[in-house]
């Protein structure tokens, strides 16, 4: 079969840096602009698609790097192709740069692999739900009033999604009072039977943490992540136990070894995995089957259109964030993109891979690489 299909003929990246609709911030960090790496893996006459969020040098990684090493090889043996690039990024490092370049390559080839079977990409990995849950992410700190309520009542009275997500931990935790009345606002816009979750960027210590999640209660929030760093596994533990909402964090892991240690670590309720950075759908599957090792749900982090396909084969998936800033842009740059109305995505099934192709018409505006 393999043979009939050829082989992997070419490998590219490309840049796009697309301006946010509003200046945005979290905890620890704010932005007016986000960058899409944009890998295309082409074998006959089909072409796979993945993206990473990060530098233009994530393009530089996959063109000089991890690309030649695909050409040439069996489209099919994606697991395979995976193997070589990992070794191939001992010294160049797996964490940060070149483990996004790696997600990004990981992701295009499973996606080709799916349109060379005439797949969807959830038929391809094993379907086990239906839907994938979704909750609606954004409430930067650079928000006003106004902009937090317009956007809090377009998820969940505008689109009917019923958990939401607000950023909190504002200037490195500074400004801990606006953090609580803006918790406040949040929940009286969304009323009491809408999910509140609150994500602070590790930014606050974990004596502040701490009694910011015992505030937290007066709200009913459920999910409270990185209330501090996730760098520091002892304080995310020590959070954990004293908090009322389920501590998680993870989306900074570029391999399994450093969700082992976080289970192993008891410092999260759920452990999200972010399929741009962790090394792709081949290391996200390993991930949830660690995380299940250990009694955990997984989340999906940012990337929606990107996650969907590979989440609905994982067993113990809660949810996928649906990040307004990388749900704007996928729409904009993409085709065949989802509806997150009912607060669930449901892949199309008559779409080979993850359903989604590029726009050109829209993006070589955009383009910086």
């Amino acid at each position: 079969m393999s043979q009939t299909m050829g082989v992997v003929e070419r490998v590219e990246a490309s840049a796009y840096t697309i301006p946010t609709d509003a200046p945005e911030g979290d905890g620890t960090i704010t932005w007016e602009s986000t960058t899409l790496v944009l890998v295309q893996v082409r074998s006959d006459d089909r072409v796979g698609y993945g993206w990473t969020y990060g530098s233009v040098a994530c393009a530089t990684v996959v063109d000089d790097l991890l690309g030649p090493l695909l050409v040439g090889r069996d489209p099919l043996d994606v697991t395979s192709a995976w193997e070589a690039m990992v070794r191939a990024l001992r010294n160049v490092g797996r964490p940060g740069i070149g483990g996004m370049a790696l997600s990004a390559v990981d992701c295009a080839l499973w996606d080709l692999k799916a349109r060379l079977l005439d797949l969807p990409l959830h038929k391809l990995l094993g379907a086990v739900h239906d839907e994938v849950l979704v909750y609606g992410s954004g409430g930067f700190t650079t928000y006003d009033d106004q902009q937090l309520t317009d956007q809090l009542n377009g998820w969940v009275h505008g689109h009917d999604i019923p958990r939401v997500k607000i950023k909190i931990g504002e200037s490195w935790g500074t400004r801990e009072q606006r953090d609580l009345r803006r918790v406040a606002r949040a929940r009286d816009v969304i009323g009491p039977d809408t999910e509140l979750y609150v994500d602070a960027n590790g930014g606050y210590s974990v004596g502040q943490a701490v009694r910011v999640a015992s505030r937290l209660q007066d709200f009913d929030v459920r999910w409270f992540e990185e209330p501090v760093s996730s760098d520091d596994l002892p304080a995310l533990a020590r959070v954990r136990r004293q908090a009322g909402a389920d501590v998680t964090a993870g989306e900074y892991g570029h391999d399994l070894a450093y969700f082992r240690r976080m289970c192993a670590a008891e410092a999260v309720d759920c452990l999200q995995v972010d399929v741009t950075r962790c090394g792709g759908i081949t290391e996200l599957l390993r991930v949830a089957a660690v995380a299940a090792a250990y009694g955990l749900d997984v989340s999906g982090h940012c990337a929606p259109h990107l996650h969907v396909g590979a989440l609905m084969s994982v067993l113990n998936l809660r949810h996928l964030e649906w990040f307004h800033d990388h749900a704007r842009i996928e729409t904009i740059l993409f085709d065949g993109t989802l509806d997150p109305t009912g607060g669930a995505l449901q892949p199309a099934e008559d779409r080979a891979g993850h359903g989604l192709a590029p726009r050109p018409d829209r993006a070589d505006g955009y383009r910086v690489a």
